[in-house]
């Protein structure tokens, strides 16, 4: 019998759309582990590159070859054996279960089997489940159906997915998106009673301190510069608590270093947030280089926050375009206009913004600089200013889109319900 953990799953049916996934649908990273696919057709090979290169699967290792069965059999005999392995099989029951139980005799403990073949038969798929084959994917296989396998592998059985990670930026430098960012994360954590944590990624400048009116003597600075030390409770010792259900990893904003990073240099503090913490808010600087590239892209969600101007307009078109192209499994990044009906300004329509960028914006945010002045300067959050603005609600509505969930901890009825019914569905 191969030696792996048992995990099987059915074949799900194909999805409308080959490349976005359900907007509810959360699929868990995987860690860091070698996938061997060894496939019979190049089309399920470039399914499983096409997987390879999604984000999910960002610190995988996955190599492919051709050959089927009988390669892995040859490739294994005197090596051993990777992380997961995929076999490819065009062949009958038989054919598939006889190689399996040749490839067991080289098989190490603890490697996975994935089989892809083109028979749905139940006596089949009992046969590879009694010898610990971990799931059975009927081809033709999409991307999604490859990411979602091998990931489903390292996710505990029947339990919900903890740490989607949310990364709010800016279309431009002074457009407000982290006052948006906290204040979407005090609505996660005071009106839907998830458990949050803003991260502040702007060491030099970061403002999240001063908004939620914090002065923590320790932050995300403590575990960029000790690597070695990151793990969850490392991380968990750096939070300062700024309400229930509230923490905060924040900056130090001093200038008394450079803050130069290499492009993995967030990756450990990311994981230990997303292991402990449901929701994990970023608060991106508006900067473009490697360590701010891979957040955006490695992120579940993002939120782009742009002034209805044409450098907004053109920079988050840039934003859109990129983001697309590097994360094709994913649903569209959301953005929102901040900042709406400044007085005596020019502005660029929202029909304008929602023509460039093929999407309506998720929430206009207008423009109030009594409630927004007062709440910086207190250190307050625009709900403890005003509960009942309706930019308070606004921020509601955007925590409740961008964590996928409805139900809200105090009955308040939304601005903009068959909007926000419509992106919950996608």
């Amino acid at each position: 019998m191969i030696r792996t953990a048992l995990q099987t799953a059915t074949p799900e049916p194909e999805e409308a759309t080959p490349h976005a996934p359900p907007r509810d649908e959360h699929i868990a990273p995987a860690p860091r582990v070698s996938v061997q696919a060894f496939c019979e057709t190049m089309e399920t090979a470039a399914a499983i590159q096409s997987a390879g290169e999604d984000r999910r699967l960002g610190k995988a290792h996955v190599k492919i070859q051709m050959g089927g069965i009988s390669a892995a059999i040859e490739a294994y005999r005197g090596s051993p054996t990777p992380n997961v392995i995929m076999l490819e099989s065009e062949g009958r029951g038989d054919t598939i279960l006889g190689g399996l139980d040749t490839l067991a005799e080289f098989c190490d403990a603890g490697t996975r089997v994935i089989v892809v073949g083109r028979t749905n038969d139940v006596t089949l798929y009992r046969e590879l489940v009694r010898r610990g084959v971990s799931d059975y994917l009927i081809s033709p296989v999409l991307t999604l159906d490859v990411v979602r396998s091998i990931c489903g592998l390292f996710s505990a059985p029947d339990a919900k997915p903890v740490g989607r990670i949310i990364a709010v930026v800016g279309a431009k430098g002074g457009v407000g998106a982290s006052t948006v960012a906290h204040n979407i994360a005090w609505a996660v954590a005071k009106d839907l009673a998830l458990d949050s944590v803003v991260t502040d990624l702007d060491l030099a400048f970061g403002t999240a301190g001063l908004d939620y009116n914090q002065d923590p003597p320790q932050g995300i600075a403590d575990a960029v510069f000790s690597p070695d030390r990151i793990d969850t409770a490392f991380v968990d010792r750096l939070l300062s608590k700024c309400a229930d259900h509230l923490s905060l990893l924040a900056a130090p904003a001093t200038l008394e270093r450079a803050y130069d990073f290499g492009t993995e240099a967030f990756d450990g503090i990311f994981d230990a947030l997303r292991a402990t913490m449901p929701c994990v808010m970023l608060d991106v600087p508006h900067q473009w280089n490697g360590w701010t590239q891979r957040t955006l892209v490695s992120a579940d969600d993002i939120l782009i926050v742009a002034e209805p101007d044409l450098a907004n307009l053109r920079n988050a078109k840039n934003l859109f375009d990129y983001l697309r192209t590097a994360r094709l499994n994913d649903h569209r990044p959301f953005y929102c206009l901040n900042r709406v009906n400044l007085p005596k300004r020019p502005e660029i329509k929202p029909a304008e913004f929602a023509k460039t960028l093929e999407a309506d914006p998720v929430a206009i945010i207008p423009f109030d600089a009594q409630l927004f002045g007062t709440a910086a300067n207190n250190g307050q959050m625009i709900a403890e200013v005003s509960a009942k603005h309706k930019n308070a609600e606004i921020f509601l509505q955007l925590a409740q889109l961008l964590t996928g969930r409805s139900e809200v901890k105090k009955g308040k009825s939304g601005l903009l319900p068959p909007l926000l019914g419509k992106l919950l569905k996608r």
